[in-house]
């Protein structure tokens, strides 16, 4: 299992030194969360952001991932492609045409990622599945950070597993965005979630960026 810090947590003023610090203590995959204020009712960032970030993700060899929480999001793809995301997410609640928004992200060499908000039933994902490397289940109602974990998440974690394992699609990534935690991130991860966005628990302004990660690491035992 793997740890997606989400920069929306991140002291702004330190950006670049979170996100090292992030990279420094083994994390692989950093969290960019893109809101537009139409499809959520909040503003955050562009592909301004992911190109900043670009150098430092690069040098660890590290997934730059740009989960687009927008309206119409296929007319942003190539910027955020050519800013450096290397992996993609969109939202089956904005893309009437999701195969060809898909498969519009793997011709940019990105990884395909499409998420679900807390009442879009798993089903939304049944023709797409076998053409995406990552399903993002939201366990918050997208717009804002910090807000408390939807304990029924789990259990859509365990439905899904269960469903690509009788696929045969195990290679698909379930990721879990919204309130992970010490006090869920194990339960997730039993259930069968294979990366785990955190961001006000890496981003924790009590304790230094590598700190926080070894609890979150503790909490669901990886070394």
């Amino acid at each position: 299992m793997k740890i997606a810090p989400s920069i929306l947590s991140a002291d702004f003023l330190r950006l670049g030194a979170q996100v090292s610090e992030a990279l420094d203590a083994g994390i692989q995959r950093i969290h960019v969360d893109v809101m537009d204020g139409h499809f959520v009712p909040n503003l955050s960032m562009g592909p301004l952001v992911v190109e900043a970030l670009r150098p430092l993700a690069e040098r660890a060899g590290a997934v730059l991932e740009a989960h687009l929480m927008i309206a119409e999001p296929d007319r942003y793809l190539d910027a955020f492609s050519h800013a450096g995301a290397t992996a993609m997410t969109v939202h089956v609640e904005a893309c009437p045409h999701l195969h060809r928004t898909v498969c519009a992200i793997r011709a940019l060499s990105a990884q395909p990622g499409v998420a679900l908000n807390p009442a879009t039933p798993i089903a939304a994902l049944d023709e797409i599945l076998p053409e995406i490397d990552v399903a993002l289940l939201m366990s918050v109602n997208p717009g804002f950070g910090g807000q408390a974990f939807i304990p029924a998440t789990i259990d859509k974690v365990a439905r899904l597993r269960a469903e690509l394992a009788r696929r045969n699609l195990e290679r698909v990534e379930i990721e879990v965005d919204g309130g992970v935690g010490p006090e869920n991130i194990r339960a997730l991860a039993d259930a069968g979630m294979t990366i785990a966005v955190a961001g006000t628990s890496v981003f924790d302004a009590r304790s230094p960026v590598g700190s926080n990660l070894r609890v979150l690491r503790a909490a669901c035992g990886l070394p």
